[in-house]
């Protein structure tokens, strides 16, 4: 290595430290050892085997930086692969087979990797200032999102405590039930739960805090990271890493409203809400990004390739492909959208078929008829089509508290949506700024269908919880790609105008929100609303050009590029305040009025997990979020989070029978669909007999019982026909007598 090129990799070893310590300050409210034990679990079974496999297979990108990020996300995959077999045959600690894995194939496979450059320290600096935000961010927001001690941790919604309980099934079982109603097939995305299980059972961290705070905050580093060495791939310069981790971290959505810049359907970057309580979104991002980078090694076909590179390249995007289509159901649609134009595209300048691709897209295919049929069963989980019904909702959203007898005319509903689908597609005009490096380089393409295929997914199909708009999530690393490839492509000169014309956006929007003065719900006609809602807008696209305008007067040397520069980053500028904006206000999100979970509840479920066995079976009088009102909504799910345990029948929303229904009240609200299974778990609690007792125990094999005083008070008979264990707060735990044959009741086989 010439000096130059060493002191280059001095100056970027200096900044690691960043990682780290940034690690460590994010993690500073749990004890030390849970950060250096994940850490140290995470480098072993992950991070170096991992890479050592996505050298060996791929060949490497030719910057050892870039294949350590993408081999660390690729031994996450092999993971998650070979924990549910591990987890079937009964060695939850599989995943320590992965070390000599990769160094039984480093010694077996010849070495293909491409001699590599050092990274410029000024890109990995770059970089880690950008993670250490993530890191400063997640101790100010993200770790007080969802409390884990207090009273604030017994007023969850109900998708943390849902994480949780499918996080506490894959630790003890495969193949997965739904933890909160026993019996029944597990038709949900369960992957990215197999590497908390797995993470449980190597380093003792308890599951709670893996899932609500360790693995979100290092799918947070690995996402910012992979969109940084995805972006050198594309563009073959170490410009895009600093620059596609920005807008990462920064870019979000249009937003011109200031009452929707906390709504996390309007801010879709990683540090949004929804990627801190949806585990699935969040894994399927981090998988997202080498699939991305193998694929473009694959269609570019670059010089060089020997058919023992063309399969290890196959055999990585095989397996990553495989864990995508049972990660999210959003994931490899977005993909396939992408992979299919770029197979046209290839397949029309070559004048053949482009098998490559086609090999590719069959796989996307074979996958996810399998996710379909065998893992989700066939179940719609009530997506249907419904063209603008998801901007339809959120004008509903935005309308509460509004006189009914007031009309909204369609032209609200169009201001809102042309908004929502701009901002959406914003981070799409970065294509007009590439110069790509290869003729009839396909990624473009790639990368604009799938952005636009998802936009399209998300306005024309439709479920009652707006889940399709995960479809627009997903393609959010699309978009970022897209921006960060035109931005790397310019001349080191035009990077001077780069700042003001994103500060031009940035005030824009700033001042077009601030023209709403008016409250939606002050608002007596529809002429009220369509100015509330286009005068935001309007203002900021003509402060916006305005500001193009006198940037590109004021340079002494103008070209048709530099003003494309300008105008660019102008556009991508309206796209950032509203996630800074966002990210302020996530600080303190509303939780329930009322204790989700019951007071004592917490210690009541771990006494029976330290009391029982992994098989043994919880009954519960507990069926509703709130434990007392004129409704029951369905989504309580935190027994089986925190006692590992099975329950017979707790709440029984966010299962495929609850889904398959047109709205959310039907879903959160209907009836139990095996009323005499309920009739049979609720008189144990109500009117408890030796002979209810028997059958809970008999035929369902229910051994506990955990009862919640502000649903009903326990019978006095219960606690005689049963041992009480427990106690705390207003839980009772007992647990059920062997069946007394001959004593005046028969047991039900």
């Amino acid at each position: 290595m010439s000096r130059p090129g060493r002191a280059m990799s001095v100056a970027a070893l200096a900044s690691l430290p960043v990682l780290p310590l940034g690690w460590f300050v994010g993690l500073q409210a749990h004890p030390p050892w849970v950060a250096a034990a994940y850490l140290a679990y995470f480098l072993v079974v992950l991070a170096v085997p991992g890479t050592m496999f996505w050298r060996r297979l791929t060949g490497g990108s030719g910057w050892f930086a870039v294949d350590a990020v993408l081999g660390t996300t690729f031994g996450l995959a092999c993971e998650v692969l070979i924990y549910p077999l591990g987890r079937w045959l009964d060695i939850p600690l599989a995943a320590l087979v992965m070390p000599a894995l990769a160094l039984g194939l480093f010694l077996a496979v010849p070495s293909t990797t491409r001699s590599t450059k050092p990274t410029p320290w000024w890109s990995v600096a770059g970089v880690m200032v950008v993670a250490g935000v993530v890191a400063a961010w997640f101790v100010r927001v993200g770790s007080r999102l969802i409390p884990l001690d207090g009273p604030a941790a017994l007023r969850p919604n109900s998708d943390s405590p849902f994480q949780l309980s499918l996080a506490a099934e894959l630790t003890h079982h495969f193949p997965p039930q739904v933890p909160y109603v026993a019996g029944e097939p597990l038709r949900y995305h369960w992957m990215a739960f197999n590497h908390i299980a797995s993470a449980h059972w190597i380093t003792g961290i308890e599951l709670d805090v893996l899932t609500q705070r360790v693995v979100p905050f290092a799918f947070l580093l690995l996402t910012t990271l992979g969109a940084a060495a995805v972006g050198m791939v594309l563009t073959g310069r170490a410009v895009a890493a600093p620059i596609a981790a920005g807008l990462t971290v920064l870019a979000g959505d249009l937003g011109p409203w200031g009452w929707t810049v906390t709504h996390t359907l309007y801010h879709d970057s990683p540090l949004s809400m929804g990627q801190m309580i949806s585990t699935t979104q969040a894994f399927s991002t981090v998988l997202m990004l080498p699939l991305i980078a193998v694929t473009a090694q694959l269609v570019r076909r670059p010089p060089g390739q020997t058919r023992k590179h063309l399969a290890g390249l196959f055999l990585v995007a095989g397996i990553l492909i495989s864990v995508l289509s049972i990660s999210k159901a959003t994931a490899l649609p977005v993909y396939g959208a992408g992979l299919a134009a770029a197979w046209i595209y290839l397949t029309i300048k070559a004048r053949r078929l482009n098998l490559r691709a086609l090999v590719l897209g069959l796989t996307v295919a074979a996958t996810y008829a399998f996710n379909f049929f065998v893992v989700l069963r066939g179940a719609s989980q009530g997506v249907r089509y419904k063209p603008a019904g998801t901007y339809r909702t959120m004008l509903d959203g935005m309308l509460r508290g509004i006189d009914p007898s007031v009309p909204v005319g369609r032209s609200v509903l169009l201001i809102v949506t042309a908004a929502v689908v701009i901002g959406w597609l914003m981070p799409a005009v970065g294509a007009l700024l590439i110069k790509r490096r290869l003729p009839r380089d396909p990624m473009v393409v790639f990368l604009l269908a799938g952005l636009i295929g998802a936009v399209a997914a998300t306005s024309l199909l439709y479920q009652y919880s707006q889940a399709q708009v995960f479809f627009v999530r997903t393609a959010f690393a699309y978009g970022v790609l897209l921006a960060a490839w035109g931005l790397a492509s310019l001349e080191r000169r035009q990077y001077l105008v780069v700042g003001p014309a994103l500060a031009i956006g940035v005030a824009a929007i700033y001042m077009g929100r601030a023209q709403t003065k008016t409250l939606i719900r002050d608002c007596q006609d529809t002429s009220c609303l369509d100015r509330i809602f286009s005068a935001p807008l309007i203002a900021a696209l003509i402060l916006t050009a305005a500001g193009i305008v006198v940037l590109g007067v004021s340079l002494r040397k103008r070209s048709l590029r530099t003003w494309g520069v300008i105008t660019v980053c102008a556009l991508l500028g309206l796209t950032v305040s509203p996630t800074v904006v966002g990210l302020r206000q996530f600080a303190f999100p509303p939780q329930t009025a009322y204790d989700s979970i019951a007071p004592g509840g917490i210690e009541a479920a771990r006494f029976i997990r330290r009391q029982s066995g992994p098989d043994d079976l919880i009954a519960t009088n507990i069926h509703c979020h709130a434990p007392t009102g004129p409704r029951c909504h369905t989504g309580s799910f935190w027994i089986p989070g925190y006692a590992e345990r099975r329950v017979l029948v707790e709440g029984w929303s966010y299962t495929a029978k609850a889904n398959d229904v047109k709205s959310s009240t039907e879903a959160s609200y209907g009836p139990f669909w095996d009323q005499e299974k309920l009739k049979v778990n609720d008189e144990a609690f109500t009117a408890p007999t030796r002979k209810v007792l028997d059958r809970l125990r008999t035929q369902y094999g229910v051994r506990w019982l955990l009862a919640d005083d502000r649903v009903n008070p326990a019978p006095e008979e219960l606690e005689k026909l049963a041992e009480l264990r427990f106690q705390s707060g207003t839980v009772r735990v007992y647990q059920l007598y062997p069946p007394r044959v001959g004593a005046g009741s028969t047991p039900i086989s």
